[in-house]
């Protein structure tokens, strides 16, 4: 086990259909298939670090309404550190409305964050000696902006390794991105953030290069089939992605992040952890749904080494 990281984000509970396509706008379709679980970006990713190997500890927010209790529950069952769920008295436990395309595999998801977007001062504080002490931490876009800057400013003061998935995509000031050490953006999400189309390993150089210039260490693209773009300033790969027979594209990007910090926190350089993040992505997608479908360390250790063969 490696070094203690902390992710510091999002608990919703995921409401996934499945359907045959995808609807258009205004097209009301029946679906197949109804799912309801643990999701959100944060806390898939501590998830996918738990499940891996990592020593995790989620640091999260619900509402005290019924829908908290499939969070508090799925924790429970997986033996994780339910110590800092927080809790919300006015707000409720946030949603994710998930369609998945049984042809495809691709979805259309709409997040409603509930008590993840009101974090207070007072909860940050309350989780202050946790953060200091932590290793790594790893956030995304899924919690309220000024708790994400306070928790970035404690962990930069401390010496902490700070990574960064930019997702949902929205616009982070420059003092935020000059704290960061890894940012994970995918080929999307790095568009909205670069203004630069990423489509090739030379856009993606480029768009890399906008978060370099901005103080960031490394630099990890996400490209779905055309695998990961890779750079820490001096050294630039493109990583290819692991082929496998997708049931479920939801929460690969969060698979590949809980795979890539547990990867750094025991020691692998930028490339290597790149490498078992993919083997979690890749795992990820041949089950349905987020959480759940995360693989165990025995899974990654076996596809990595079918791989090295």
């Amino acid at each position: 086990m490696g070094k203690p990281i902390v992710v510091f984000g999002s608990f919703v509970v995921d409401l996934t259909g499945w359907t045959e396509d995808l609807p258009q706008p205004g097209q009301t379709i029946l679906g197949k298939n109804f799912k309801m679980g643990a999701g959100g970006k944060g806390s898939n990713q501590a998830v996918a670090a738990y499940r891996a190997g990592a020593d995790v500890t989620l640091v999260t927010k619900l509402g005290c309404d019924m829908l908290a209790d499939v969070g508090m529950h799925f924790y429970e069952q997986e033996g994780m550190n339910t110590e800092f769920i927080l809790r919300d008295k006015k707000f409720e436990t946030g949603v994710a409305l998930i369609i998945v395309s049984q042809k495809s595999a691709q979805n259309e998801i709409a997040v409603i964050p509930g008590a993840c977007g009101h974090i207070t001062v007072e909860d940050v504080e309350s989780c202050r000696k946790l953060i200091e002490t932590a290793s790594i931490i790893l956030l995304q876009h899924e919690i309220n902006l000024d708790a994400q800057r306070m928790i970035i400013d404690i962990a930069h003061r401390a010496g902490v390794r700070i990574v960064l998935n930019p997702a949902p995509a929205v616009k982070v000031p420059d003092d935020i991105l000059s704290k960061i050490d890894t940012v994970t953006p995918n080929e999307t999400e790095a568009q909205t953030l670069t203004g630069i189309e990423v489509i090739s390993y030379e856009t993606a150089e480029k768009a890399a290069g906008f978060f370099l210039n901005k103080g960031v260490k490394n630099v990890v693209i996400t490209m779905g089939k055309m695998g990961v773009f890779a750079t820490d300033g001096r050294k630039s790969e493109l990583l290819p992605g692991i082929e496998v027979e997708a049931v479920d594209t939801t929460g690969a990007g969060d698979a590949f992040n809980g795979g890539l910090v547990t990867a750094f926190s025991e020691g692998k350089s930028l490339f290597e952890a790149i490498r078992f993040g993919n083997a979690v992505g890749a795992l990820a997608v041949t089950k349905a749904g987020t959480a759940p479908a995360m693989p165990y360390r025995s899974e990654i250790e076996k596809m990595i080494g079918e791989i090295l063969k």
